[in-house]
């Protein structure tokens, strides 16, 4: 199955300057529409056509800044029907406009490429026992993060430096625990992950 769901990511992109049919891909990796759109958002943590955008949108700022062709060539090519929608969508993901960019070069967002493979985890054994505490609170911030299978996750690293000292004061004054051991992630992951995941 994973075989199959990195051909239809390839597939991708190949015709990121094409339309591309879900159809298409559903049926390179031999399953239904439906399910293929349900089994991308659940292991990429955000929605296929979202994925798609951010793909084009990061090829399309590389072209930009290599200017071999015209912002309105650049609109066309990735599948916009006026500069004005493309301006706004670069805008959008990049934080800068496609005029600026080629005139005095900028920073761009990337959405690095996609691909998928097994990872297996638990086979080593714990030992645990259950005990009865008395009721409790949980106190913290959370936020929404796509998922990111290998290495360091740089929204959650991102979330955690935003974290101000009076808040982690606040949060310090709450606990019973010593200080070292308050700030922690922990991932509660929403059935679907259409969206994301939740981490607490």
């Amino acid at each position: 199955m994973l075989e199959r769901l990195n051909q239809a990511m390839e597939h991708i992109e190949c015709h990121l300057d094409q339309r591309i049919e879900v159809s298409d891909l559903a049926r390179i990796a031999v399953t239904s529409e439906y399910h293929f759109r349900r089994l991308f958002s659940a292991l990429a943590g955000i929605p296929l056509s979202e994925y798609i955008r951010r793909r084009r949108l990061t090829v399309a700022g590389a072209e930009v800044l290599a200017g071999e062709r015209t912002l309105l060539e650049v609109a066309v090519r990735y599948g916009y029907t006026s500069g004005e929608a493309f301006a706004r969508a670069f805008r959008a993901m990049h934080g800068v406009g496609p005029g600026e960019v080629r005139r005095v070069g900028a920073s761009l967002q990337s959405q690095p490429r996609m691909s998928f493979r097994l990872i297996v985890e638990g086979s080593s054994s714990m030992r645990y026992r259950v005990v009865e505490k008395e009721e409790f609170r949980v106190v913290g911030r959370k936020a929404r993060v796509p998922l990111v299978h290998e290495g360091v996750n740089p929204a959650i690293a991102a979330f955690i430096r935003a974290i101000d000292q009076e808040t982690l004061q606040r949060i310090q004054s709450l606990s019973d625990q010593e200080p070292e051991g308050i700030v922690s992630v922990s991932d509660n992951l929403d059935d679907s992950r259409a969206e994301g995941t939740e981490l607490d």
